[in-house]
């Protein structure tokens, strides 16, 4: 059995490039949001969330864009614990389940923790993955991406209350890009 030991691998020629084999992570860009913010979000309508916003400039067309979004929330309306869909944008683009009637299409949802009125605690949390091929060695934005069905204002990296008190809470969220070789 052999062992390879080195202090650091550079490319041969110009471009700062290392070929990785399929399969193998090329890049990771990330995005940590930790202040908080309350964007509107309309009803029925597609809504970026552009503090959860990252590029990444794939090497290879072939690339496989692993994306991970860990949002900590809470809705102002509690109707939209149950009515709502996470998504995740190339550019313009919306990814995930294509539309179908009017239903809301996606990628996932967040769990609901007890609320029952206490607006001061028990955010939400969404967390989810998706796997993009862009084929393009052009850079791109990923965004966090949210459909709700009754217009409100989302609340990210805290609650809504967000009252000085032992009970309350406040998270960090983020977005990733993980290049993979293709």
């Amino acid at each position: 059995m052999s062992k390879l030991m080195v202090n650091e691998i550079a490319p041969k020629t110009a471009g700062n490039k290392i070929i990785m084999p399929q399969g193998g992570i090329i890049q990771v860009q990330y995005t940590q949001f930790t202040g908080m913010s309350t964007p509107p979000l309309a009803a029925m309508t597609n809504t970026p969330l552009t503090d959860l916003t990252v590029n990444i400039t794939p090497a290879r067309t072939s690339s496989v864009i692993h994306l991970q979004a860990h949002i900590f929330l809470e809705f102002g309306n509690e109707g939209n614990d149950w009515e709502h869909v996470f998504f995740f944008y190339r550019d313009t683009t919306k990814l995930g389940q294509p539309a179908a009637g009017t239903r809301k299409t996606g990628i996932s949802m967040a769990t609901r923790t007890y609320r029952l009125q206490d607006s001061n605690s028990t955010p939400n949390i969404a967390r989810y993955d998706y796997f993009d091929t862009p084929a393009t060695t052009s850079t791109i934005t990923y965004k966090v991406g949210i459909q709700v069905t009754i217009g409100d204002t989302l609340y990210i990296n805290r609650t809504l209350g967000d009252q000085d008190a032992n009970y309350i809470e406040r998270g960090t969220s983020f977005i990733s890009a993980t290049e993979i070789a293709g």
